[in-house]
Protein backbone atom coordinates (compact mmCIF):
# COMPACT_ATOMS: atom_id res chain seq x y z
CA UNK A 1 0.00 0.00 0.00
CA UNK A 2 1.22 3.70 -0.72
CA UNK A 3 2.92 5.35 2.39
CA UNK A 4 3.01 8.86 0.81
CA UNK A 5 0.42 11.04 -1.78
CA UNK A 6 1.68 11.30 -4.67
CA UNK A 7 2.19 14.93 -6.46
CA UNK A 8 0.10 14.80 -9.24
CA UNK A 9 -2.59 12.22 -10.56
CA UNK A 10 -2.04 10.21 -13.26
CA UNK A 11 -3.43 7.64 -15.40
CA UNK A 12 -3.45 5.10 -12.48
CA UNK A 13 -3.83 7.75 -9.63
CA UNK A 14 -7.07 9.77 -8.74
CA UNK A 15 -7.20 12.22 -6.19
CA UNK A 16 -10.93 12.71 -4.64
CA UNK A 17 -11.62 16.09 -2.18
CA UNK A 18 -14.06 14.86 1.17
CA UNK A 19 -14.67 18.57 2.13
CA UNK A 20 -17.89 18.21 1.04
CA UNK A 21 -18.19 14.94 2.11
CA UNK A 22 -17.59 12.08 -1.21
CA UNK A 23 -21.22 10.56 -2.08
CA UNK A 24 -20.84 6.34 -2.32
CA UNK A 25 -21.90 7.21 -6.26
CA UNK A 26 -18.97 9.40 -7.37
CA UNK A 27 -16.44 7.14 -5.47
CA UNK A 28 -17.88 3.95 -7.30
CA UNK A 29 -17.72 5.68 -10.57
CA UNK A 30 -13.98 6.91 -9.76
CA UNK A 31 -13.38 3.15 -9.18
CA UNK A 32 -15.11 1.68 -12.22
CA UNK A 33 -12.90 4.41 -13.97
CA UNK A 34 -9.68 2.96 -12.90
CA UNK A 35 -10.42 -0.45 -13.09
CA UNK A 36 -11.61 -0.30 -16.78
CA UNK A 37 -8.04 0.90 -17.76
CA UNK A 38 -4.87 -0.33 -15.61
CA UNK A 39 -6.01 -0.07 -12.49
CA UNK A 40 -5.06 1.92 -9.90
CA UNK A 41 -4.98 4.18 -6.77
CA UNK A 42 -7.59 6.84 -5.45
CA UNK A 43 -6.38 9.08 -2.49
CA UNK A 44 -9.74 10.34 -1.20
CA UNK A 45 -9.29 13.55 0.96
CA UNK A 46 -6.70 14.97 -1.73
CA UNK A 47 -8.03 17.82 -4.11
CA UNK A 48 -7.47 18.29 -7.58
CA UNK A 49 -4.45 20.30 -7.19
CA UNK A 50 -2.59 17.72 -5.04
CA UNK A 51 -3.51 19.65 -1.80
CA UNK A 52 -3.98 17.27 1.03
CA UNK A 53 -7.28 18.43 3.04
CA UNK A 54 -7.72 15.03 4.59
CA UNK A 55 -11.47 13.25 5.51
CA UNK A 56 -14.31 14.84 6.48
CA UNK A 57 -15.10 15.00 9.86
CA UNK A 58 -18.34 12.51 9.81
CA UNK A 59 -15.36 9.63 8.40
CA UNK A 60 -14.70 7.05 11.24
CA UNK A 61 -14.02 3.78 9.61
CA UNK A 62 -11.93 3.48 5.78
CA UNK A 63 -13.34 0.57 5.44
CA UNK A 64 -16.89 1.51 4.46
CA UNK A 65 -15.63 2.56 1.36
CA UNK A 66 -14.34 -0.73 0.34
CA UNK A 67 -17.86 -1.81 0.58
CA UNK A 68 -19.70 1.11 -1.01
CA UNK A 69 -17.54 0.69 -4.25
CA UNK A 70 -18.75 -3.34 -4.06
CA UNK A 71 -22.29 -2.52 -3.92
CA UNK A 72 -22.41 -0.08 -6.49
CA UNK A 73 -21.13 -1.52 -9.10
CA UNK A 74 -21.61 -4.85 -11.81
CA UNK A 75 -19.79 -6.64 -11.57
CA UNK A 76 -18.90 -5.65 -7.98
CA UNK A 77 -15.36 -4.78 -7.36
CA UNK A 78 -13.44 -5.81 -4.57
CA UNK A 79 -10.95 -3.16 -3.73
CA UNK A 80 -8.85 -2.23 -0.42
CA UNK A 81 -8.80 0.73 1.69
CA UNK A 82 -6.82 1.61 4.22
CA UNK A 83 -5.87 5.31 5.88
CA UNK A 84 -3.25 7.02 5.97
CA UNK A 85 -1.68 10.25 7.97
CA UNK A 86 0.53 12.31 5.55
CA UNK A 87 1.63 15.60 7.70
CA UNK A 88 -0.65 14.12 10.32
CA UNK A 89 -3.76 14.41 8.01
CA UNK A 90 -6.03 11.30 7.58
CA UNK A 91 -6.34 10.21 3.80
CA UNK A 92 -7.88 7.12 2.82
CA UNK A 93 -5.94 4.87 -0.12
CA UNK A 94 -8.59 2.33 -2.39
CA UNK A 95 -6.48 0.14 -4.37
CA UNK A 96 -8.14 -0.62 -7.09
CA UNK A 97 -7.06 -3.62 -9.00
CA UNK A 98 -7.43 -3.94 -13.32
CA UNK A 99 -11.00 -5.72 -14.14
CA UNK A 100 -10.56 -8.59 -15.75
CA UNK A 101 -14.18 -8.06 -17.44
CA UNK A 102 -15.71 -4.63 -18.16
CA UNK A 103 -17.24 -3.42 -15.17
CA UNK A 104 -20.14 -0.89 -14.77
CA UNK A 105 -21.70 1.72 -12.13
CA UNK A 106 -25.16 0.18 -10.66
CA UNK A 107 -26.73 2.68 -12.59
CA UNK A 108 -25.22 1.93 -15.97
CA UNK A 109 -22.24 4.11 -16.45
CA UNK A 110 -19.25 2.61 -18.17
CA UNK A 111 -16.25 4.68 -18.12
CA UNK A 112 -12.28 4.11 -18.38
CA UNK A 113 -8.96 6.48 -17.31
CA UNK A 114 -7.26 7.74 -20.16
CA UNK A 115 -4.78 10.72 -20.88
CA UNK A 116 -4.50 12.55 -24.11
CA UNK A 117 -0.86 14.15 -24.30
CA UNK A 118 -0.18 16.53 -21.61
CA UNK A 119 -3.63 17.22 -20.59
CA UNK A 120 -5.11 15.74 -17.19
CA UNK A 121 -6.05 12.52 -17.12
CA UNK A 122 -9.66 12.09 -17.11
CA UNK A 123 -12.61 9.76 -17.28
CA UNK A 124 -14.19 9.20 -20.58
CA UNK A 125 -16.96 7.18 -21.82
CA UNK A 126 -16.20 3.27 -22.46
CA UNK A 127 -18.33 2.81 -26.01
CA UNK A 128 -19.80 -0.32 -27.19
CA UNK A 129 -17.48 -1.01 -30.05
CA UNK A 130 -14.37 -0.61 -27.44
CA UNK A 131 -15.37 -3.56 -25.12
CA UNK A 132 -14.75 -6.06 -28.22
CA UNK A 133 -11.22 -4.34 -28.01
CA UNK A 134 -10.76 -4.56 -24.29
CA UNK A 135 -12.06 -8.04 -24.29
CA UNK A 136 -9.48 -9.08 -26.94
CA UNK A 137 -6.46 -7.50 -24.56
CA UNK A 138 -7.73 -9.79 -21.83
CA UNK A 139 -7.41 -12.86 -23.49
CA UNK A 140 -11.70 -13.13 -22.81
CA UNK A 141 -12.37 -12.85 -26.83
CA UNK A 142 -10.80 -14.03 -29.80
CA UNK A 143 -11.98 -11.37 -32.58
CA UNK A 144 -10.44 -13.52 -35.66
CA UNK A 145 -12.47 -16.69 -34.49
CA UNK A 146 -16.22 -14.61 -35.32
CA UNK A 147 -17.98 -15.54 -37.74
CA UNK A 148 -18.08 -12.34 -40.03
CA UNK A 149 -22.00 -11.09 -40.43
CA UNK A 150 -23.32 -10.63 -44.06
CA UNK A 151 -20.48 -12.71 -45.52
CA UNK A 152 -20.28 -16.29 -47.27
CA UNK A 153 -17.93 -18.89 -48.45
CA UNK A 154 -18.40 -16.88 -52.04
CA UNK A 155 -16.28 -13.98 -50.51
CA UNK A 156 -13.23 -16.51 -50.52
CA UNK A 157 -10.62 -16.36 -53.35
CA UNK A 158 -9.60 -19.68 -55.25
CA UNK A 159 -6.78 -17.89 -56.12
CA UNK A 160 -5.51 -17.42 -52.73
CA UNK A 161 -6.56 -21.16 -51.51
CA UNK A 162 -4.18 -22.27 -54.10
CA UNK A 163 -1.83 -19.58 -52.68
CA UNK A 164 -2.28 -21.44 -49.09
CA UNK A 165 -1.30 -24.98 -50.07
CA UNK A 166 1.06 -23.72 -51.99
CA UNK A 167 2.84 -22.22 -48.74
CA UNK A 168 2.18 -25.53 -47.23
CA UNK A 169 3.86 -27.40 -50.06
CA UNK A 170 6.71 -25.52 -50.30
CA UNK A 171 7.44 -24.51 -46.64
CA UNK A 172 7.17 -25.51 -42.86
CA UNK A 173 3.71 -26.58 -43.06
CA UNK A 174 1.73 -29.66 -41.79
CA UNK A 175 1.76 -31.72 -44.97
CA UNK A 176 -1.30 -33.51 -43.76
CA UNK A 177 -3.39 -30.56 -44.61
CA UNK A 178 -2.58 -31.09 -48.04
CA UNK A 179 -4.97 -34.36 -47.70
CA UNK A 180 -7.89 -32.30 -47.00
CA UNK A 181 -10.21 -30.96 -49.45
CA UNK A 182 -10.92 -27.58 -49.14
CA UNK A 183 -13.78 -27.40 -46.97
CA UNK A 184 -11.87 -29.50 -44.38
CA UNK A 185 -9.33 -27.54 -44.57
CA UNK A 186 -11.08 -24.26 -43.89
CA UNK A 187 -12.42 -26.16 -40.60
CA UNK A 188 -9.43 -27.69 -39.75
CA UNK A 189 -7.85 -24.10 -39.57
CA UNK A 190 -10.99 -22.62 -38.31
CA UNK A 191 -11.35 -20.03 -41.08
CA UNK A 192 -15.10 -20.73 -41.26
CA UNK A 193 -17.75 -21.31 -38.76
CA UNK A 194 -21.17 -23.24 -38.39
CA UNK A 195 -24.13 -20.78 -38.13
CA UNK A 196 -27.31 -21.99 -38.00
CA UNK A 197 -26.35 -24.83 -40.25
CA UNK A 198 -24.53 -22.82 -42.74
CA UNK A 199 -20.57 -22.37 -43.47
CA UNK A 200 -19.33 -18.74 -42.84
CA UNK A 201 -16.42 -17.03 -43.15
CA UNK A 202 -14.45 -16.23 -40.30
CA UNK A 203 -12.52 -12.91 -39.26
CA UNK A 204 -9.03 -15.30 -39.81
CA UNK A 205 -10.20 -16.83 -42.85
CA UNK A 206 -11.30 -13.67 -44.76
CA UNK A 207 -7.96 -12.14 -43.69
CA UNK A 208 -6.17 -14.86 -45.44
CA UNK A 209 -8.28 -15.91 -48.56
CA UNK A 210 -11.09 -13.02 -48.60
CA UNK A 211 -11.76 -11.69 -52.14
CA UNK A 212 -10.22 -8.42 -52.10
CA UNK A 213 -13.50 -5.89 -52.22
CA UNK A 214 -14.74 -8.46 -49.75
CA UNK A 215 -12.07 -7.52 -47.19
CA UNK A 216 -12.20 -4.59 -48.05
CA UNK A 217 -15.76 -3.96 -46.92
CA UNK A 218 -15.79 -6.65 -44.30
CA UNK A 219 -12.88 -5.73 -42.50
CA UNK A 220 -12.33 -2.06 -43.00
CA UNK A 221 -9.68 -1.79 -40.24
CA UNK A 222 -7.02 -4.24 -42.62
CA UNK A 223 -4.00 -2.31 -43.98
CA UNK A 224 -0.26 -2.66 -44.31
CA UNK A 225 2.24 0.36 -45.47
CA UNK A 226 5.56 -0.78 -46.55
CA UNK A 227 7.62 2.07 -46.70
CA UNK A 228 11.14 2.77 -47.81
CA UNK A 229 12.75 5.49 -46.25
CA UNK A 230 16.26 6.26 -47.18
CA UNK A 231 17.46 9.55 -45.38
CA UNK A 232 15.32 11.94 -47.35
CA UNK A 233 14.50 10.33 -49.89
CA UNK A 234 10.80 8.04 -49.90
CA UNK A 235 11.83 5.06 -52.26
CA UNK A 236 8.63 3.43 -51.62
CA UNK A 237 5.51 4.48 -49.87
CA UNK A 238 2.78 1.54 -50.91
CA UNK A 239 -0.63 0.70 -48.83
CA UNK A 240 -1.79 -2.82 -49.22
CA UNK A 241 -5.10 -3.98 -48.28
CA UNK A 242 -5.00 -7.39 -49.69
CA UNK A 243 -5.25 -11.03 -48.10
CA UNK A 244 -3.06 -11.59 -45.59
CA UNK A 245 -0.93 -14.08 -47.92
CA UNK A 246 -0.87 -12.05 -50.71
CA UNK A 247 0.97 -9.22 -48.43
CA UNK A 248 3.52 -11.77 -46.63
CA UNK A 249 4.45 -12.57 -51.01
CA UNK A 250 4.95 -8.36 -50.90
CA UNK A 251 7.09 -8.37 -47.94
CA UNK A 252 9.36 -11.33 -48.86
CA UNK A 253 10.05 -9.22 -52.13
CA UNK A 254 10.13 -6.09 -50.50
CA UNK A 255 12.92 -8.01 -48.25
CA UNK A 256 15.20 -9.25 -50.80
CA UNK A 257 15.08 -6.18 -53.01
CA UNK A 258 16.77 -4.42 -49.59
CA UNK A 259 18.96 -6.71 -48.33
CA UNK A 260 22.53 -6.38 -48.30
CA UNK A 261 25.13 -9.64 -47.46
CA UNK A 262 28.50 -9.69 -46.33
CA UNK A 263 30.49 -12.75 -46.23
CA UNK A 264 33.54 -14.42 -43.83
CA UNK A 265 35.44 -17.53 -43.95
CA UNK A 266 34.43 -19.77 -41.64
CA UNK A 267 36.58 -23.08 -41.27
CA UNK A 268 36.51 -24.16 -45.07
CA UNK A 269 33.06 -22.45 -46.22
CA UNK A 270 32.25 -18.95 -46.68
CA UNK A 271 29.31 -17.54 -44.77
CA UNK A 272 26.79 -15.26 -45.48
CA UNK A 273 26.08 -11.65 -43.11
CA UNK A 274 23.00 -9.89 -43.87
CA UNK A 275 22.53 -6.54 -43.43
CA UNK A 276 19.03 -8.16 -41.21
CA UNK A 277 18.63 -11.30 -40.41
CA UNK A 278 15.73 -12.58 -42.44
CA UNK A 279 14.10 -15.24 -39.24
CA UNK A 280 14.16 -12.26 -37.50
CA UNK A 281 12.25 -9.76 -40.43
CA UNK A 282 9.19 -12.42 -41.02
CA UNK A 283 9.02 -12.84 -37.07
CA UNK A 284 8.83 -8.89 -36.43
CA UNK A 285 6.39 -8.98 -39.65
CA UNK A 286 4.10 -12.35 -38.39
CA UNK A 287 3.77 -10.56 -35.04
CA UNK A 288 3.25 -7.42 -36.03
CA UNK A 289 0.06 -8.84 -38.49
CA UNK A 290 -1.22 -12.04 -36.26
CA UNK A 291 -0.98 -9.89 -33.10
CA UNK A 292 -2.60 -6.30 -33.96
CA UNK A 293 -6.24 -5.38 -32.99
CA UNK A 294 -8.33 -5.49 -35.87
CA UNK A 295 -11.01 -3.74 -34.10
CA UNK A 296 -8.71 -0.56 -34.53
CA UNK A 297 -8.41 1.73 -37.71
CA UNK A 298 -4.75 1.84 -39.03
CA UNK A 299 -2.02 0.45 -40.84
CA UNK A 300 1.15 -2.32 -40.10
CA UNK A 301 3.69 -0.12 -40.96
CA UNK A 302 7.01 -1.64 -41.91
CA UNK A 303 9.37 0.90 -42.57
CA UNK A 304 12.99 0.22 -43.44
CA UNK A 305 15.55 3.28 -43.91
CA UNK A 306 19.19 3.86 -43.59
CA UNK A 307 20.45 1.57 -41.10
CA UNK A 308 17.27 -0.11 -38.98
CA UNK A 309 13.84 -1.61 -39.43
CA UNK A 310 10.75 -0.52 -37.44
CA UNK A 311 7.63 -2.48 -37.51
CA UNK A 312 4.69 -1.02 -35.91
CA UNK A 313 1.10 -2.47 -35.39
CA UNK A 314 -2.42 -0.26 -33.61
CA UNK A 315 -2.99 -2.49 -30.50
CA UNK A 316 -0.53 -2.13 -27.33
CA UNK A 317 0.73 -5.56 -25.69
CA UNK A 318 -1.52 -8.01 -24.62
CA UNK A 319 -2.92 -8.09 -20.96
CA UNK A 320 0.36 -9.88 -19.51
CA UNK A 321 2.86 -8.69 -22.06
CA UNK A 322 5.51 -6.10 -21.05
CA UNK A 323 8.68 -5.24 -22.72
CA UNK A 324 10.46 -5.85 -19.55
CA UNK A 325 8.97 -9.54 -19.63
CA UNK A 326 8.96 -10.17 -23.16
CA UNK A 327 11.87 -12.75 -23.13
CA UNK A 328 10.15 -15.26 -20.46
CA UNK A 329 6.31 -14.39 -20.54
CA UNK A 330 4.50 -17.09 -21.74
CA UNK A 331 3.67 -16.80 -25.83
CA UNK A 332 0.06 -15.34 -26.25
CA UNK A 333 -2.00 -13.81 -28.94
CA UNK A 334 -4.72 -11.39 -29.28
CA UNK A 335 -5.76 -13.64 -31.92
CA UNK A 336 -5.25 -17.02 -31.66
CA UNK A 337 -7.50 -18.34 -34.31
CA UNK A 338 -5.35 -16.34 -36.81
CA UNK A 339 -2.34 -16.99 -34.86
CA UNK A 340 -2.63 -20.79 -35.28
CA UNK A 341 -2.90 -20.35 -38.80
CA UNK A 342 -0.19 -18.71 -39.40
CA UNK A 343 1.90 -21.74 -37.55
CA UNK A 344 0.08 -24.76 -39.25
CA UNK A 345 0.72 -23.70 -42.57
CA UNK A 346 4.60 -22.71 -41.88
CA UNK A 347 4.84 -18.74 -41.95
CA UNK A 348 5.23 -18.75 -38.16
CA UNK A 349 7.42 -20.11 -35.40
CA UNK A 350 6.02 -23.54 -34.49
CA UNK A 351 7.11 -23.15 -30.46
CA UNK A 352 5.21 -19.53 -30.24
CA UNK A 353 9.02 -18.26 -28.76
CA UNK A 354 9.33 -16.02 -32.23
CA UNK A 355 10.75 -13.68 -30.04
CA UNK A 356 13.62 -15.74 -29.45
CA UNK A 357 14.07 -15.26 -33.30
CA UNK A 358 13.93 -12.04 -33.50
CA UNK A 359 16.52 -11.43 -30.39
CA UNK A 360 19.49 -13.41 -31.83
CA UNK A 361 18.92 -11.94 -35.84
CA UNK A 362 20.31 -8.70 -33.76
CA UNK A 363 22.43 -10.03 -31.15
CA UNK A 364 24.69 -13.19 -33.03
CA UNK A 365 25.66 -10.34 -35.58
CA UNK A 366 27.11 -7.99 -33.21
CA UNK A 367 23.64 -5.72 -33.30
CA UNK A 368 21.97 -4.26 -30.53
CA UNK A 369 19.31 -5.82 -28.95
CA UNK A 370 15.54 -5.26 -30.40
CA UNK A 371 13.85 -2.13 -29.20
CA UNK A 372 10.23 -1.62 -28.61
CA UNK A 373 10.88 1.91 -26.96
CA UNK A 374 8.05 3.67 -29.23
CA UNK A 375 5.92 1.48 -27.49
CA UNK A 376 2.51 2.46 -25.34
CA UNK A 377 -0.86 1.25 -24.99
CA UNK A 378 -2.37 1.66 -28.32
CA UNK A 379 0.85 0.53 -30.02
CA UNK A 380 3.63 -1.92 -30.38
CA UNK A 381 6.76 -0.85 -31.84
CA UNK A 382 10.02 -3.12 -32.65
CA UNK A 383 12.86 -1.35 -33.77
CA UNK A 384 15.97 -3.76 -35.21
CA UNK A 385 19.34 -1.95 -36.25
CA UNK A 386 20.77 -2.55 -39.62
CA UNK A 387 24.25 -1.29 -39.30
CA UNK A 388 27.22 -2.74 -40.38
CA UNK A 389 27.92 -6.60 -38.44
CA UNK A 390 31.10 -6.77 -36.33
CA UNK A 391 32.29 -10.00 -38.25
CA UNK A 392 35.11 -10.73 -35.38
CA UNK A 393 32.08 -11.03 -33.27
CA UNK A 394 30.44 -12.83 -35.80
CA UNK A 395 33.09 -15.21 -36.13
CA UNK A 396 33.14 -15.57 -32.66
CA UNK A 397 30.12 -17.15 -31.85
CA UNK A 398 29.94 -19.16 -35.09
CA UNK A 399 33.12 -21.02 -33.70
CA UNK A 400 31.48 -21.22 -29.92
CA UNK A 401 28.76 -23.08 -31.54
CA UNK A 402 30.96 -25.45 -33.48
CA UNK A 403 32.80 -25.89 -30.89
CA UNK A 404 29.62 -26.80 -28.40
CA UNK A 405 27.71 -27.78 -30.90
CA UNK A 406 24.47 -26.31 -30.34
CA UNK A 407 23.66 -22.89 -30.77
CA UNK A 408 24.56 -20.17 -28.30
CA UNK A 409 21.38 -19.85 -25.50
CA UNK A 410 19.71 -16.09 -25.91
CA UNK A 411 20.72 -15.17 -22.36
CA UNK A 412 24.23 -15.72 -23.17
CA UNK A 413 24.33 -14.06 -26.15
CA UNK A 414 22.37 -11.00 -24.20
CA UNK A 415 25.50 -11.23 -21.91
CA UNK A 416 28.52 -11.19 -24.26
CA UNK A 417 26.52 -8.36 -26.84
CA UNK A 418 25.89 -6.04 -23.75
CA UNK A 419 30.02 -6.61 -22.70
CA UNK A 420 31.15 -5.98 -25.86
CA UNK A 421 29.55 -2.57 -25.48
CA UNK A 422 30.00 -1.62 -21.89
CA UNK A 423 32.72 -3.82 -20.76
CA UNK A 424 31.95 -4.54 -17.35
CA UNK A 425 28.48 -6.27 -15.81
CA UNK A 426 27.25 -7.87 -12.58
CA UNK A 427 24.57 -10.50 -11.65
CA UNK A 428 22.24 -7.78 -10.93
CA UNK A 429 22.41 -5.94 -14.24
CA UNK A 430 22.58 -9.13 -16.53
CA UNK A 431 19.37 -10.27 -14.20
CA UNK A 432 17.03 -7.49 -15.66
CA UNK A 433 19.11 -8.01 -19.07
CA UNK A 434 17.60 -11.38 -19.60
CA UNK A 435 14.30 -10.33 -17.54
CA UNK A 436 14.96 -13.12 -15.07
CA UNK A 437 15.90 -13.59 -11.71
CA UNK A 438 19.46 -13.25 -9.76
CA UNK A 439 20.01 -16.69 -9.21
CA UNK A 440 19.30 -17.64 -12.72
CA UNK A 441 21.71 -14.47 -14.00
CA UNK A 442 24.41 -15.77 -11.51
CA UNK A 443 23.90 -19.27 -13.06
CA UNK A 444 24.49 -17.50 -17.15
CA UNK A 445 27.49 -15.98 -15.99
CA UNK A 446 29.20 -18.44 -14.97
CA UNK A 447 28.63 -20.72 -16.98
CA UNK A 448 30.37 -18.24 -19.70
CA UNK A 449 33.16 -18.21 -17.29
CA UNK A 450 33.29 -21.76 -17.58
CA UNK A 451 33.77 -22.11 -21.00
CA UNK A 452 36.00 -19.46 -21.48
CA UNK A 453 34.70 -16.08 -22.94
CA UNK A 454 33.71 -14.23 -19.64
CA UNK A 455 36.14 -13.53 -17.03
CA UNK A 456 35.07 -13.02 -13.48
CA UNK A 457 36.93 -11.15 -10.69
CA UNK A 458 35.69 -10.61 -6.95
CA UNK A 459 33.63 -12.51 -5.21
CA UNK A 460 30.33 -12.39 -3.14
CA UNK A 461 28.12 -9.24 -4.30
CA UNK A 462 31.06 -7.58 -5.57
CA UNK A 463 31.98 -10.25 -8.14
CA UNK A 464 31.92 -8.43 -11.70
CA UNK A 465 32.41 -9.66 -15.04
CA UNK A 466 34.32 -8.80 -18.05
CA UNK A 467 34.87 -10.71 -21.39
CA UNK A 468 37.88 -12.67 -21.35
CA UNK A 469 41.58 -11.91 -22.38
CA UNK A 470 41.00 -14.40 -25.24
CA UNK A 471 38.07 -13.05 -26.46
CA UNK A 472 39.36 -9.31 -26.48
CA UNK A 473 42.55 -10.87 -28.58
CA UNK A 474 40.04 -13.12 -30.90
CA UNK A 475 38.20 -9.48 -31.92
CA UNK A 476 41.33 -7.67 -31.90
CA UNK A 477 41.52 -5.57 -28.75
CA UNK A 478 43.89 -7.09 -26.38
CA UNK A 479 44.42 -3.78 -24.93
CA UNK A 480 40.84 -3.08 -23.81
CA UNK A 481 41.12 -6.47 -21.23
CA UNK A 482 43.58 -4.82 -19.81
CA UNK A 483 41.87 -1.42 -19.35
CA UNK A 484 39.14 -3.81 -18.17
CA UNK A 485 40.47 -6.56 -15.94
CA UNK A 486 43.75 -4.34 -14.95
CA UNK A 487 46.95 -5.91 -14.29
CA UNK A 488 47.11 -9.00 -12.47
CA UNK A 489 48.66 -9.52 -8.93
CA UNK A 490 52.20 -10.97 -10.28
CA UNK A 491 52.45 -7.71 -12.44
CA UNK A 492 51.57 -5.48 -9.79
CA UNK A 493 54.41 -7.15 -7.62
CA UNK A 494 56.84 -6.74 -10.69
CA UNK A 495 56.16 -2.86 -11.20
CA UNK A 496 56.86 -2.19 -7.48
CA UNK A 497 60.37 -3.82 -7.64
CA UNK A 498 60.96 -2.11 -10.40
CA UNK A 499 59.73 0.78 -8.94
CA UNK A 500 62.21 0.29 -6.29
CA UNK A 501 64.85 -0.44 -8.58
CA UNK A 502 64.79 2.50 -9.88
CA UNK A 503 64.02 5.06 -6.99
CA UNK A 504 65.17 3.21 -3.93
CA UNK A 505 62.38 3.32 -1.80
CA UNK A 506 58.19 3.41 -2.03
CA UNK A 507 55.16 4.69 0.27
CA UNK A 508 51.78 4.24 -0.16
CA UNK A 509 51.06 7.42 0.24
CA UNK A 510 50.93 9.50 -3.36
Amino acid sequence: MPAHVPHRESVTVEFKSDRNKLTDSALAQAAVCLANAEGGTIYVGVDDDGAISGLHSDRKHVEHFADAIARRTVAPLGVRANPITPNGVRVAVIEVPKATRITATADGKVTRRRQFGARKPECVPFLPYEHVTRASDLGRLDYSALPVEGSGLDDFSPVERDRLREIIRTGQGERNLLELSDEELEKALRLTADKKGRRIPTVAGLLLLGKEDALQERIPTHEVALQDLQRTEVRANEFYRKPLLRIFEKVEQFYQARVVEEEIQEGMFRVPVPSLDKRAYREVVVNALVHRDYTRLGAVHIRWNTESLTVSNPGGFVDGVTADNILVTEPRSRNPVLADAFKRIGLAERTGRGIDLVYQGSLRYGRPRPSFAGSNSTTVVVKLICAKADLEFVSLVMDQENRAGRSISIDSLIVLSHLRETRRTDGKEVASLIQKDLREARGVLERLVESGLVQAQGSGRGRRYTLSSGIYKRLGKPEAYTRQAGFSRIQQEQMVLSYVDQHGSIRRAA
